[in-house]
């Protein structure tokens, strides 16, 4: 059964904290009881990300995607919580992992943003439309690895074992 646990920062604030868990219920409930979603922090709080992967697998996981919840491709989506999750996955050998990159630019982002400063959405963007890259040099590169339009970017009709930087 394909997991998803969602991984943050962790915060010295409880709310913030506690965001993880309402997010992961609302991607739980939108994903339906053949996806198993969890959610874990990075650091400075609990459930860390071994017990994260631990809670998928008790679950039932059979693979895993981990997503950082995280605006950038920075220091921690990139490096760390990568780094953390392959060792948290090395007791599980034939798991099947894949780390996916941050949130980047996506035009759902861009809807939030419109709807929360009281905006309407003028021109709505297909998936297909959007996947191009908005930087205003064009370069197709300047997001790094969560910039959509780069192919690989793209999500996989299949979850395939990462090589063995991911365990």
């Amino acid at each position: 059964m394909k997991a998803i646990l969602l991984i943050d920062h962790g915060s010295k604030r409880t709310e913030a904290n506690e965001m993880m868990n309402c997010m992961a219920n609302l991607v739980q409930t939108m994903a339906g009881p053949d996806v198993i979603v969890r959610y874990a922090h990075m650091e400075l709080a609990e459930p860390s990300i071994a017990a994260g992967v631990q809670r998928c697998m008790d679950a039932g996981a059979t693979e895993l995607v981990v997503f950082p919840y995280m605006l950038s491709p920075g220091k921690h989506s990139t490096g760390d919580i990568p780094r953390l999750v392959a060792e948290a996955t090395q007791s599980f050998p034939d798991l099947p992992v894949r780390v996916t990159s941050a949130f980047g630019v996506h035009e759902k982002l861009a809807e939030v943003i419109l709807g929360r400063a009281g905006c309407a959405v003028v021109l709505p963007m297909t998936s297909g439309e959007a996947t191009r890259c908005w930087h205003s040099t064009r370069s197709g590169h300047a997001c790094g690895d969560a910039c959509r339009c780069h192919p690989e970017n793209e999500p996989a009709a299949t979850v395939h074992e990462e090589s063995s930087s991911s365990h």
